[in-house]
């Protein structure tokens, strides 16, 4: 068991707000900071969607539970508030170099000594930014799956710099809080989930925005010929296109990806079709989180 009594999350998000749930749901006491109290007044509408998917998703689910993990979080505006008892903070703010190393600067000048710091980030390598922290040898990478209630792997990858101690204790910590701890025991972008990920989504981009073909016939493709559960933009509609956007951002130099990136923006997040969070993305989903239909708007042909 790890002294790891008290969480940290910065941002709360599509993603972080599932990373406060899932810490609090396994009985860590979790405050949840973001840079206004506009973003912290969307988290009771996140809870009650979580909610239905927890008691879909999982065959031992509690109501209570449930309830007391709402009740227990705490949340601010307030960077030395937010990380005065932290045990760990886990940060999970937009992939971007230097909001990372600003938001990780002011977290090392504020939190105790014994703080351990992790990012959530999806593809930038953490040894880019871990001297921000002020303490590389407490900093590495603690790495989520989206719906991470159901797809609970915990990537817990180390820099050069990063203590033994700190990595063994991070990978006890993702099985407290039900993740299956994997060791990523060499520092690559992507770890090994999105190393393998970020490919297939980058394919379905490329046919799209080549005008190859329409979003549903790739996922039927795909789908079809594998047997893969999901095509790459019903991944898509899970990841979020607000976390798709700054992923493709960081590879300017790619005219196609950032043509697509361009089309996120246009046809979905202005939109308010940003993914499955908000009902709708590539697809339209019911209140049970289950594709409908496919959204118009994407079709080739339309």
């Amino acid at each position: 068991m790890t002294d790891i009594a008290n969480v940290t999350v910065f941002g709360t998000g599509v993603l972080g707000s599932q990373i406060i749930m899932q810490a609090a749901y396994n009985g860590k006491k979790v405050t949840g900071y973001d840079i206004s109290d506009e973003l912290l007044a969307k988290l009771p509408d996140r809870w009650e969607w979580m909610r239905g998917f927890y008691r879909r998703d999982l065959p031992d689910f509690d109501e209570k539970r449930f309830d007391e993990a709402i009740a227990s979080i705490r949340t601010t505006t307030d960077i030395a508030e937010a990380v005065a008892d932290a045990d760990l903070v886990i940060e999970a703010v937009p992939e971007n170099l230097e909001l990372k190393k600003k938001v990780w600067s002011q977290i090392g000048e504020a939190a105790p000594e014994r703080t351990i710091f992790a990012t959530n980030s999806s593809s930038l390598r953490p040894s880019d930014f871990a001297d921000s922290t002020g303490r590389p040898a407490k900093f590495l990478a603690l790495h989520f799956a989206n719906m991470v209630w159901l797809h609970n792997t915990g990537e817990v990858m180390r820099t050069e710099q990063t203590d033994d101690a700190v990595f063994d204790t991070v990978l006890e910590f993702a099985a407290e809080i039900a993740l299956e701890p994997i060791a990523i025991r060499k520092e690559t972008p992507g770890y090994v989930l999105n190393s393998l990920l970020i490919p297939l989504l980058n394919a379905g981009a490329y046919l799209y925005a080549g005008g190859v073909a329409s979003p549903e016939d790739i996922d039927k493709t795909w789908k079809v010929a594998t047997g893969a559960p999901n095509g790459p933009f019903e991944i898509y509609d899970t990841v979020g296109f607000n976390v798709a956007v700054n992923i493709i951002r960081n590879n300017p130099q790619d005219a196609t990806l950032q043509k697509f990136a361009d089309l996120l923006e246009e046809r979905g997040i202005k939109q308010g079709r940003a993914g499955r969070a908000d009902g709708a993305g590539f697809y339209t989903y019911n209140e049970d989180g289950e594709a409908v239909a496919p959204v118009e708007a994407w079709r080739l042909d339309s």
